[in-house]
């Protein structure tokens, strides 16, 4: 007996609409799950997955798509679309301003920063902040983490620049190999024409903005935004003053940083004592 299609529910969400798209474009091309598994280099299950909005897309895959069926498109627009859906309401209009932002400037205190995350380190972190939330829900949220870092491969990619809190450099996350990879990643982004990393060691005391992070962001428009955020709460910034102030304390942090040299030599010295 022949196994029953499930119901596609299009009107919930615009990642319900993209599953059902992916069905019907697949359908009307006389491909099966596998076929299409293979043209873009997925697996059936999880291509299944995603025509039944149980798994967030994963930000190749719309292109892909695009490509297989001649959509001119269309997935990558319902994807821009979809992969806000995920994040709360709240900090959906911060990511509209991202994606804005010619320049991007970042403190961490404790972690490293989501656009710079590997899966690993990402997918550790989630673990580690709700143990009891099962492997889907961690998936779902990786993949949301790894779609936002699209805006660094854009062109023009808006120019990064990052103060690491020594402590987002020393705290593991998923054991020594993890850990190494994610400091691997850093070290590569140390000194780029796009992006500028530097590390705050513990030996500078306190500071202004201890004990959460800060992003700021400058817009197309040449204004700019703040968003602080702390362990469960985020709040963005637009009066200019307020912003201002939050600008001049990166700017202290920045200038008693490790320089980008010093800063490489740093991340190598804690990669190299991580234990196997």
């Amino acid at each position: 007996m022949a196994t029953r299609k499930r119901e596609l529910t299009p009107d919930r969400s615009v990642r319900h609409l993209f599953g059902a798209e992916l069905r019907r474009h697949r359908e009307q091309a006389g491909m099966s799950l596998d076929q299409l598994a293979e043209v873009v280099a997925s697996s059936r299950s999880h291509l299944g997955r995603i025509e039944l909005a149980e798994y967030m897309i994963p930000p190749e895959l719309p292109a892909q798509l695009d490509a297989a069926f001649g959509t001119d498109g269309i997935f990558q627009k319902l994807y821009a679309l979809a992969r806000r859906e995920v994040h709360p309401d709240k900090y959906r209009r911060y990511m509209e301003l991202e994606a804005r932002a010619q320049s991007i400037a970042h403190y961490a205190g404790q972690l490293v920063p989501g656009l710079l995350q590997t899966e690993d380190y990402a997918r550790a972190l989630f673990r580690a902040s709700n143990p009891e939330a099962p492997a889907e829900e961690i998936e779902e949220k990786v993949a949301a983490r790894m779609s936002r870092q699209s805006i660094l491969r854009a062109t023009p990619a808006p120019h990064l620049s990052v103060v690491l809190d020594e402590a987002s450099v020393r705290r593991p996350f998923g054991g020594p190999e993890v850990m190494r990879a994610q400091l691997a990643r850093l070290a590569e982004l140390v000194d780029t024409p796009a992006s500028l990393i530097q590390v705050l060691p513990f030996e500078h005391g306190g500071h202004a903005l201890v004990g959460g992070g800060l992003d700021l962001l400058t817009l197309d428009d040449g204004s700019a935004v703040a968003y602080e955020e702390s362990i469960t709460t985020g709040q963005l910034i637009e009066d200019r003053e307020r912003v201002v102030r939050r600008m001049r304390s990166y700017d202290l942090l920045r200038a008693y940083a490790l320089s980008p040299t010093q800063t490489a030599a740093f991340i190598r010295s804690v990669m190299e004592a991580l234990t196997p």
